[in-house]
């Protein structure tokens, strides 16, 4: 029973990346108020918002100096607004909002190079079809709000742009093919949205491109075999649409830059290029959810700086080849075909392994004897399916930071009394084993918890969880199950 899916942190990581490179200083000439116009223009924006529960914009009042606004970045030593940016990260706190739409006043804004808009979740409306007024925009962040309608079909009139981020709204429609002529961006991301089609053949000319991002979306059809043309490529995010087919070959070319490789949760198939053992500068792999067949290529060998593989939910059969990895961060290998036998001694080596998933793998050994050199990071561990004995005690009591366990349909067997959780425990399963005594009183604090079919017995502690999650014991008793027999 799958209870959670904790989601992948290699995205995470990179817009953390991103808000620290487009942090930018205020510049300005000391003693100068900021251009008349361009203070109109700000304020008309700040008339289209409708709630700032934060107060993100509070120091946005007439006749003071509007360099000095939050968001607001002037040109060195002038008085002209050169990029706003407002996050909702605003002042270190996350969750900071804006409900509104972004007013066509900032077209007064007219040395503006950049607008970043950052998680601010309730900006809507169009895409601003201002920018096509500013001669000077080079960066659109417009991440993580609700703009929604179609991606402008002139959209490649943005000539100078340097990078176009829509990610995380909720544009529909197909990704126009005036976007070929954008050939100074280094950054496409138009990954969460609702987009359909096909991916434009003329993206092949954007030949400067170091991240490409069109993840979870509704695309469709082969994932288009152009790029060779891609030398700089670095991020590669295709997961969650409804590519086909195989992997391209031309996707062999990005070897010696390629940091992330993204394609999982589409329905590609056929055998995993041996060719993906060539990218030494890989990060994170992710073909999950495919339709892969045959084995892992004996060449992933040769990848000993992967932190993040997940190849799970595919047709892959043994043997998995003997791995080099110096430090793997997270692995995911569930839901194939494999027989492992052991969790593997490159996996037990890691230092800084924070997430394993080996569920139905075909391991069959005693817990005890899997001894990792390091547990303290531990977030997510699932072992389910597979014919493991012993005690997870020792594990589980090693971490400092595990969120979640997951340990259904094994052989476990040990007194379920001596589990302790951590203040970040919220997820256990440990249905279908051999465990015994108490429910703890401690479960009472998890999220989600089901030890059905097993040994256990007595009085059930008051929790918020279904029968479900304790049918099929020897003797337990109490709410949600019958009460207990008193004497």
């Amino acid at each position: 029973m799958n209870l959670f899916h904790p989601p992948s942190t290699s995205t995470a990581t990179i817009l953390f990346l991103l808000l620290t490179i487009f942090t930018l200083p205020h510049h300005k000439a000391d003693g100068a108020t900021c251009h008349p116009d361009e203070e109109a223009g700000l304020l008309g924006f700040k008339s289209g918002i409708r709630s700032d529960p934060s107060g993100m914009l509070k120091n946005w009042i007439p006749g003071t100096d509007c360099c000095k606004w939050t968001g607001v970045e002037c040109h060195f030593n002038s008085t002209r607004v050169q990029n706003l940016y407002l996050t909702g990260q605003f002042n270190n706190i996350p969750g900071s909002i804006l409900s509104g739409t972004i007013s066509p006043a900032l077209s007064k804004l007219k040395l503006l190079s950049g607008l970043y808009l950052l998680d601010l979740k309730n900006i809507s409306g169009p895409f601003p079809t201002f920018l096509f007024q500013l001669p000077n925009i080079q960066f659109i962040y417009i991440e993580n709000n609700k703009l929604s309608g179609r991606i402008p079909e002139n959209i490649g009139n943005l000539t100078l742009l340097d990078a176009l981020s829509l990610t995380g709204n909720r544009f529909t429609g197909p990704i126009p093919s005036s976007i070929a002529e954008l050939t100074q961006l280094t950054q496409l991301k138009l990954g969460n949205n609702f987009l359909t089609g096909t991916v434009p053949e003329g993206v092949a000319k954007l030949v400067n491109l170091t991240y490409l991002s069109l993840e979870g979306n509704q695309l469709e059809g082969p994932i288009p075999d152009f790029f060779s043309s891609f030398t700089d490529l670095r991020i590669l995010a295709l997961s969650r649409n409804k590519f086909s087919g195989k992997i391209p070959p031309s996707i062999s070319t990005l070897a010696p830059k390629l940091a992330y490789l993204e394609l999982g949760h589409n329905s590609l198939f056929g055998k995993i290029p041996d060719f993906l053992g060539k990218f030494r500068a890989l990060d994170t792999l992710d073909l999950s959810w495919n339709k892969f067949s045959g084995t892992v290529p004996a060449s992933f060998g040769n990848l000993t700086k992967i932190f993040n593989l997940d190849l799970s939910h595919n047709l892959l059969v043994d043997p998995f080849p003997e791995m080099n990895v110096k430090g793997i961060e997270s692995l995911d290998l569930s839901n194939n075909m494999f027989h492992l036998g052991k969790i593997p001694k490159w996996v037990a080596s890691s230092p800084i392994i924070f997430s394993l998933k080996l569920a139905n793998c075909g391991i069959k050994m005693r817990l005890e004897d899997f001894k990792p050199s390091e547990t303290y990071f531990y977030d997510f561990i699932d072992l389910s399916g597979n014919e493991i004995s012993g005690s997870v005690i020792g594990l589980v009591n090693s971490t400092e930071y595990l969120v979640g366990f997951w340990g259904a349909g094994n052989r476990l067997r040990f007194d379920l009394g001596g589990l302790r959780f951590g203040q970040r425990f919220r997820y256990l399963d440990l249905s279908r084993n051999e465990v015994f005594g108490k429910v703890p009183n401690s479960v009472v604090g998890l999220e989600k918890l089901n030890v059905s079919y097993n040994h256990l017995c007595g009085q059930i502690p008051k929790t918020k969880f279904p029968a479900s999650a304790f049918v099929g014991n020897d003797c337990l008793c109490g709410s949600p199950l019958p009460p207990c027999k008193t004497a």
